[in-house]
């Protein structure tokens, strides 16, 4: 029976709708490269107090604090989790800072910020203050994810949110404890002591959990399909244990352990990650379809939009700038990075979901501005996410921050066909990267000015010296079949299965050696091997980039290179290779990257030949017949002092040649019927390699 609107969802319709409308949403925003929280805020806005379609306390009521509080937990446990020093590599010293002198900095600031701007009074803004430390993991990773930062500012914004996170809760509950010590009759030393003692707790039990994980994984104590479930178990369980000590020091813990986790170098640590990743996406879009869903425009009334507007203004251009400035004065970064991340600074979940319980403590201890943090933080969150999720990837590119708009291809594999393929690539505007653990492999690409890198694109030197978010496709093409598959295989969930291609393996069109459809990549159309392609190319086949236009569609294209094998197709950057024929599109402005055969490449060449030499001739036609004029001589002279009738001769001398079809009409002047020119070839100006 359906349920009428104005009576609400049960529990089951509730979860329902959660789950499609934030991963829907998420969807939408890939499909048409929106920022995914904007989205996600807008449906949880439409199916809350727009709508009533599902509104959270009447609906699931009691379930939305826990159901907040574990998913907070268990995506700043996927982002320890990221936090790999390895990793870290040239942005350490800007994550420390951000860090040390960031987080005091910043809880001073902000504070400062709400007390003389947005009017609240001491006691609520030194709480607040220090949630908004906080920058929110779960907003800056989908925003780092679109905009294509580069390496460095990329990690940093990404450490500062994770790190910040559990420490601006925390920051908060000292806060909130300084403010209890005051309104109530716990002594200063009662205070202090269940402080430090639920932080030294929540920092043992996040090391001493993460620490039993790793050597039970290492040792062989859990199976492996047992790893995921006991490892999700242990962070719930963590998470509610420290939590149970100090309120939110659960966050402190699970980010630890996640810390441990990441750090100890697990054969499991990728496929751990992984589902940790898919998990944190399903619990990201249920958080904030919730929080939007939750709020009631009854709340957001309270404030007074005027200073509310100002606060919001003297956070994101003032307060955050300067916390950032001011922490990154002394270290190496180019001052462009300085201000990309001091002007990049979106809040999320964590804040939301904090400083709503706050609130409710405040407001219980009779300080009644504490009412205020709630919309105050959500007006914030909305702002600073639509704000930053339409203006990072632009103003990262202006400043040159962005590993660029180009589509880019990751060749693993040096050799003739590689650096060939590369160049011709490159004529389509794609960012080509040859790759090999062999540096002989690599000499003809590093000749021709292809850029390469030395060593295993599997190994810790590739994570931080290739800048991977650069690259949107791979092929698999080095003289190791086993290796191309490897790397397929491995990097398929990162790049997406689809954006993986490897060259056709030795015997695998026999069933004896064929792989399940879950290993290696896509191959190319045609099924051939490293080693036919080099064949290829010592009989003299080549590369040829063309590009199609209104005149000339793929039809023409076919019919002037019989034989040829086409490779790939570049539109609009995006590149794909061709698996089918159907892959090829009839589009102008799409460009195709072939090979062709020794006679038909010979063919084109001399085309293009026959092409050029009157070419040549047209222009001395038009360069005397310009140098006559500067003379004065006028009436189309020739230098020499020849007559009209000589330059006349000359012109009818080259009635027909090909190359004067640019001329609207009869070449030679003379009136009449406008003839057709022979369509030219596109690409005639491009050498082949």
């Amino acid at each position: 029976m359906a349920t009428e609107l104005t009576g609400g969802l049960n529990p089951m319709q509730a979860f329902a709708v959660i789950g499609i409308a934030g991963v829907g949403a998420q969807w939408l925003a890939w499909r048409f490269r929106l920022p995914a929280i904007v989205l996600m805020l807008a449906a949880g806005l439409f199916l809350g107090p727009v709508t009533g379609i599902f509104v959270p306390s009447r609906d699931i009521g009691d379930l939305v604090a826990p159901m907040i509080s574990l998913a907070v937990a268990v995506i700043l446990f996927e982002g320890g989790l990221t936090l790999s020093v390895k990793k870290l590599a040239d942005a350490r010293p800007g994550v420390r800072r951000l860090v040390y002198i960031g987080a005091p900095l910043g809880w001073l600031i902000s504070a400062l910020t709400l007390v003389f701007v947005a009017g609240l009074g001491w006691e609520s803004a030194i709480v607040f203050g220090g949630i908004m430390i906080v920058t929110g993991p779960t907003v800056i990773a989908p925003l780092l994810r679109q905009a294509k930062l580069r390496s460095r500012p990329a990690q940093i914004l990404q450490w500062e949110g994770i790190v910040n996170d559990p420490i601006g809760a925390l920051v908060a509950v000292v806060a909130l404890e300084i403010v209890l010590v005051r309104n109530t009759g716990v002594t200063w030393g009662e205070a202090l002591a269940q402080l430090v003692l639920g932080i030294g707790f929540a920092a043992v039990i996040g090391v001493l959990a993460g620490y039993l994980v790793v050597q039970s994984f290492r040792r062989g104590w859990v199976p492996e399909y047992m790893k995921v479930p006991l490892l999700f178990v242990a962070v719930l369980g963590v998470f509610a244990g420290s939590d149970s000590l100090l309120h939110e020091s659960g966050l402190l813990a699970v980010t630890v352990m996640g810390l441990v986790v990441a750090n100890a170098d697990l054969p499991s640590y990728h496929e751990l990650h992984r589902f940790k990743e898919h998990a944190t996406i399903l619990l990201v879009s249920g958080v904030f379809i919730l929080l939007a869903a939750g709020i009631q425009f009854e709340t957001l009334a309270q404030l007074d939009w005027w200073r509310a507007g100002l606060f919001v203004a003297a956070v994101v251009l003032i307060a955050r700038p300067i916390t950032v400035m001011l922490s990154l004065v002394g270290t190496n970064l180019p001052l462009k990075e300085r201000l990309l991340i001091a002007f990049t600074g979106p809040r999320g979940v964590v804040l939301v979901a904090v400083s709503g319980i706050f609130a409710e403590r405040l407001v219980g201890e009779g300080i009644e501005d504490g009412a205020l943090i709630a919309p105050l933080a959500f007006v914030l969150v909305l702002v600073t996410v639509v704000l930053h999720g339409f203006t990072l990837a632009p103003l990262a590119r202006r400043m040159g921050l962005t590993s660029g708009d180009r589509p880019g291809l990751l060749v693993v594999g040096g050799s003739l066909f590689a650096t060939g393929l590369a160049k011709a690539l490159e004529k389509a505007d794609v960012n080509v990267l040859i790759t090999d653990t062999n540096r002989d492999h690599l000499r003809t690409a590093r000749a021709v000015g292809v850029q390469t890198f030395y060593g295993d694109i599997l190994g810790d030197a590739a994570e931080h010296n290739v800048e991977f978010i650069a690259y949107g496709a791979i092929l698999a093409a080095s003289d190791n079949d086993a290796y191309n598959t490897l790397v397929a295989t491995d990097l398929a969930p990162e790049f997406g299965r689809d954006a993986i291609w490897q060259l056709a393996r030795h015997k695998e069109d026999r069933a004896r050696h064929a792989l399940p459809s879950q290993l290696g990549g896509q191959t190319i159309d045609g099924n051939r091997t490293l080693a036919q392609y080099l064949d290829m190319l010592g009989e003299g086949w080549v590369f040829r980039t063309t590009r199609l236009t209104e005149e000339y569609r793929l039809d023409a294209w076919r019919d002037a290179r019989p034989g040829a094998v086409p490779l790939a197709v570049v539109q609009n950057e995006q590149l794909w290779f061709v698996t089918a024929e159907e892959d090829l599109v009839d589009k102008p402005d799409i460009r195709i990257v072939s090979m062709l055969p020794p006679d038909v490449a010979e063919q084109i060449e001399k085309e293009n030949e026959a092409q050029a030499k009157p070419h040549d001739t047209a222009k001395e036609v038009a360069r005397a017949e310009a140098e006559a004029v500067k003379r004065g001589e006028g009436n189309g002279s020739v230098p020499g002092g020849e007559s009209p009738d000589a330059a006349k001769k000359l012109r009818d001398a080259n009635r027909d040649d090909p190359d004067l079809i640019q001329t609207q009409g009869d070449a030679t002047g003379a009136k009449g019927a406008k003839r057709e020119p022979p369509q030219s070839d596109p690409d005639a100006d491009l050498d082949d390699d």
